[in-house]
């Protein structure tokens, strides 16, 4: 097929923002879709074959006007954008952007960075109940915790209360020194680390003293009604199905209540059933229950850990896919 050449205008100085330093952003472009980028006197050229042309100019379209709104182009805007061109999808960069859930104590604003995340914030607006259930790195617990600290912040709630059931991944931590509290830090750090990045330290402590702000190991919250709150039940996938029926039947008037969960990354022994795996069933069709399944395409850390993560994923397909269906290997006629 002949090549094709398609030209648009690029503004110079937004050139380093988006084809990233040493055009490492531009080299990514050109090698994913195969085409051939040239940025000469504020017009840019490129040249492939048309579909490829077409994907690679809604790509840098798409990157420019979200660097037009004064954001830092990353690896994973350019990695996310090329992924779902690829897909045939618009990726809807300006959408996602425009969508701030709140501001972080250092002035850095909170929003969903892939169309996952967005449809995940707004199933937490509005739905009572949400199941966020994804792979690590997709921003299920910091999301969460955001939309909770704004609700908190506009006296939606009168308290935030965050839990997870206390078991180690794959390690026995044995006998903690301390209070009940020292005991049970460890945990709950992560919670800790989305709080005070959000809300800041003194006014974390703050509330904290005041009662307003509740960070406790799931067992607590056994014999309790909680009105007014908005609770969010981290780690979801290593609670029993008891727990996770305990819990739920906690949530009272004004409350909203957000679990998220990894089904890939259970803790409890293996002949136990996630409490977590087993909700999603039971309440696929209450009406006012929201469940949102978050991909590796909306994995937001490090490029590598979405890498990681989709060989995770391939590896237990194939794995599974060579197993019957009473779990054990198949085995040829003979």
């Amino acid at each position: 097929m002949i090549p094709v050449e398609v030209e648009m205008d690029f503004p110079a100085e937004h050139g380093g923002n988006v084809f990233g330093q040493f055009d490492a952003y531009m080299k990514k472009i050109e090698q994913t879709l195969h085409v051939s980028l040239i940025l000469r006197d504020g017009r840019l050229k490129c040249i492939g074959q048309q579909k490829a042309v077409q994907q690679a100019v809604s790509v840098i379209e798409e990157l420019l006007e979200l660097s037009k709104r004064g954001n830092i182009i990353t690896e994973q805007n350019v990695n996310y954008t090329l992924s779902l061109s690829m897909d045939d999808q618009p990726a809807h960069l300006i959408e996602l952007d425009e969508d701030v859930i709140c501001h972080t104590v250092q002035g850095k604003a909170v929003k969903p960075k892939t169309l996952g995340q967005k449809k995940y914030t707004e199933k937490i607006r509005d739905k009572m109940i949400t199941f966020g259930v994804g792979p690590a790195g997709t921003g299920k617990t910091y999301l969460a915790m955001a939309m909770a600290i704004t609700a908190f912040k506009n006296d939606e709630v009168q308290r935030i209360i965050l839990t997870r059931p206390a078991i180690e991944a794959g390690e026995k931590l044995g006998f903690l020194p301390g209070d009940l509290q020292s005991k049970v830090d460890p945990y709950l750090r992560p919670l800790y680390d989305a709080l005070y990045e959000i809300l800041g330290a003194d006014a974390f402590m703050k509330n904290m003293e005041k009662g307003l702000i509740e960070v406790a190991p799931l067992a607590y919250m056994r014999g309790r009604t909680l009105d007014n709150a908005y609770i969010i039940l981290d780690e979801a996938q290593n609670t029993t199905p008891a727990q996770m029926k305990m819990f739920l039947t906690r949530i009272g008037f004004g409350s909203k209540a957000v679990i998220t969960g990894d089904l890939t990354q259970k803790d409890l022994p293996f002949d136990h059933i996630s409490g977590l795996e087993e909700a999603l069933k039971v309440l696929e069709k209450v009406k006012d229950i929201g469940i949102c399944r978050l991909t590796n395409k909306d994995v937001v850390r490090h490029p590598l850990v979405q890498q990681i993560v989709a060989a995770y994923d391939k590896y237990e397909a194939s794995k599974n896919s060579g197993k019957g269906k009473n779990g054990r290997k198949k085995t040829k006629d003979r």
